[in-house]
């Protein structure tokens, strides 16, 4: 079976397409780009729309994204704008609302942490939260912060150096001494009355001025106290705080920016810079908050995906990483972005986060600032490709493999879940650029058959129930070895599906290691590990997401079914101890049978004699 893929137009011929596109207005707007089956494939902007669509269908050089999207469009819409901007702003709604799988696509789904104080707490403290409800009352909240290991070093430096309560509420109330961290100084000790609230409010005070724009009153504070720490001669103490201040430090501005964002009225700054390689482009996003550099972020894409200008595709990035980030957003954001795109960015950027945010060019008051962002995105990709991680370096391997066209974006990976013959069924995990997409992860009971276990008829069944949702992938990826793939190879020709399939499977390699290895249909060898570790990486987590989805659906359909019954009557597990275990259970009855009362104690969380009840009823079934 040939892997290169070879998609006749499904469409009209591109004759017919190009004079459409000759009869579009010269006015601004949009162009939606379709498939046969009305799928969204592209959502692009112009200044003079029939300029621009007629590029598609006309004899003029095309990168191989473009032209692999032209094979499969069939129609295009398009609506007009007043101008540029309000085209650009329509543009970043298109998109969102249909998620096209040919525009870049920069997902950013972290949940970054905040700095919450409960005030009206007895002696309120720090608290690292990940998850806050704006608007509580008596609460201050501080972020999100990027880096979670950082806020959660500075967080832990404060708490210690200003000697605040780290213990629970519950635990404050109910102490009888003072804790360890008292007699290491890193405590003043609340809870025993060994300060006065209102001392203990300016201990807080002080590590509050961190994060409300004057970080270098807290500095001053610190060092204070490290003094009258050395005097009194508690001299760990004050190595303690000496210590601390050079990492507290490296997030305060330096003296030139922090002036420069006061004379010009700026608390809030975002400072956007990239780096373009020959095979992707990395984003770096550094945001400061009332003069503290809180941190960044990181985004790359690949060099090929872009359908026009970097710059352009730049500032589309930007809109739609704003228009998804309300929390924390900047008064000014910095860009190198050239003159006429700054507006444009300016313009959009407003309307689409409904408020007013400048940008500007990184002059010599910013310049230390874009700097820093410019090398951290160089660094970012020089570090990625050194170690052959990253996404597009896999997939790119992949496409050479298969001998593709372009580059295979969407990938899935079937995993079949089934129990002593019974309740057979199958989950499908989605990635995308080498990253899960988890709402388009998909689960099918499927038929239990007479003769029990039939991988290939329970198989046959999941892709014929997938084959019915459309938007099919590159590239599937079968979790096993040579004869899973056979099987799975027969199944597509059945279809008539001329989609490539690979697998994967663990395999003793050199000097008898175990290795993963990839199998490719009509290739004698599997592919060892060492050829690609960027697509293993991508590969093995697809297998393992599958396995894990798979699975936690399936058990958790067969006992709310079949499995409730086997707890009943045990002594000691009533209705909450039986909800509890049904939850936790993410393996089969034989695997919980090896598992020793101990162990499923640890597992399910209860008390020993509901573990050893368990046990006893486990080893009876």
């Amino acid at each position: 079976m040939s892997h290169t893929v070879k998609t006749p137009r499904k469409g009209p011929p591109l004759e017919i397409l190009l004079a459409k596109a000759k009869s579009l207005p010269e006015g601004p707007g949009c162009y939606l780009m379709k498939a046969h089956d009305g799928e969204v494939l592209y959502v692009g902007k112009a200044k003079n729309l029939k300029a621009r669509v007629v590029t598609y269908f006309n004899q003029s050089s095309k990168t191989l994204k473009t032209l692999h999207l032209v094979d499969k469009i069939e129609d295009f819409n398009f609506i007009l704008a007043g101008n540029e901007a309000e085209a650009l702003v329509l543009e970043y709604n298109l998109i969102k609302k249909h998620r096209p799988r040919y525009n870049i696509s920069l997902r950013d789904d972290k949940s970054y942490p905040y700095i919450v104080i409960a005030m009206d707490e007895p002696f309120p403290t720090l608290r690292y939260q990940r998850r806050v409800k704006r608007g509580m009352p008596h609460t201050l909240v501080f972020g999100p912060f990027p880096n979670a290991g950082d806020v959660s070093e500075v967080l832990r430096l404060l708490i210690k150096c200003f000697g605040l309560r780290d213990c629970s509420v519950k635990e404050f109330k109910s102490r009888k001494e003072p804790c360890l961290l008292y007699q290491m100084k890193h405590c003043a000790a609340p809870c025993r009355n060994h300060i006065s609230e209102s001392d203990y409010r300016k201990l807080l005070e002080g590590a509050l001025a961190f994060f409300q724009g004057t970080p270098h009153k807290t500095i001053e504070l610190l060092k204070q106290r490290m003094a009258d720490f050395a005097e009194q001669e508690a001299f760990e103490h004050a190595a303690f705080i000496r210590d601390s201040l050079p990492i507290l430090e490296t997030f305060i501005l330096s003296e030139k920016q922090s002036n420069a964002e006061l004379e010009n009225g700026q608390r809030d700054i975002d400072v956007i810079a990239y780096h373009a390689g020959d095979i992707e482009v990395d984003i770096s996003l550094y945001l400061v908050r009332k003069g503290l550099l809180m941190g960044s972020k990181s985004f790359h894409f690949p060099v090929a995906d872009c359908q026009e200008e970097l710059e352009m595709e730049l500032l589309r990035f930007a809109l739609q990483y704003y228009g998804e980030t309300r929390d924390s957003l900047p008064s000014l954001i910095v860009c190198g972005l050239p003159t006429s795109l700054r507006e444009l960015f300016q313009t959009g950027v407003t309307e689409i986060c409904e408020r007013k945010i400048k940008v500007r060019s990184p002059s010599s008051m910013y310049s230390e600032l874009f700097q820093l962002a410019s090398d951290h995105a160089r660094e970012i990709q020089r570090i990625r490709v050194t170690n052959d991680y990253g996404p597009f370096e896999g997939l790119e391997f992949l496409q050479d493999l298969l001998r593709l066209k372009e580059r295979p974006k969407r990938l899935e990976c079937f995993d079949i879940a089934i129990w002593q013959g019974e309740r057979p069924t199958a989950g499908i995990v989605v990635f995308e650029e080498g990253r899960p997409v988890k709402k388009d992860y998909r689960f099918y009971h499927l038929t239990e058959r007479p003769e029990g276990n039939n991988d290939f008829a329970f198989m046959h069944e999941a892709l014929k129930k997938r084959l019915e949702k459309g938007n099919l992938p590159d590239v599937f990826v079968v979790d096993g070895g040579k004869g899973q793939l056979s099987q799975f190879v027969s199944l597509l020709s059945e279809f008539k599906l001329d989609i490539p399939a690979i697998a994967l499977a663990k395999e003793r390699g050199t000097e008898n290691k175990v290795e993963e290895r990839i199998f490719i249909p009509g290739r004698a060898n599997p592919l060892p590990m060492g050829k690609s570790r960027s697509l293993i990486k991508i590969l093995a987590q697809m297998r393992d997401e599958a396995h894990r989805f798979s699975r936690k659906l399936h058990h958790h359909s067969f006992h709310k079914d079949r499995m409730g019954g086997w707890l009943d009557g045990i002594e000691g597990i009533g209705p909450k101890a039986k909800q509890k275990i049904l939850q936790k259970i993410e393996i089969s009855i034989l695997e919980l049978q090896k598992l020793s009362a101990r162990e499923l104690q640890d597992y399910f969380d209860l008390n020993q004699l509901q573990a050893n009840n368990l046990h006893d009823r486990l080893q009876k079934l």
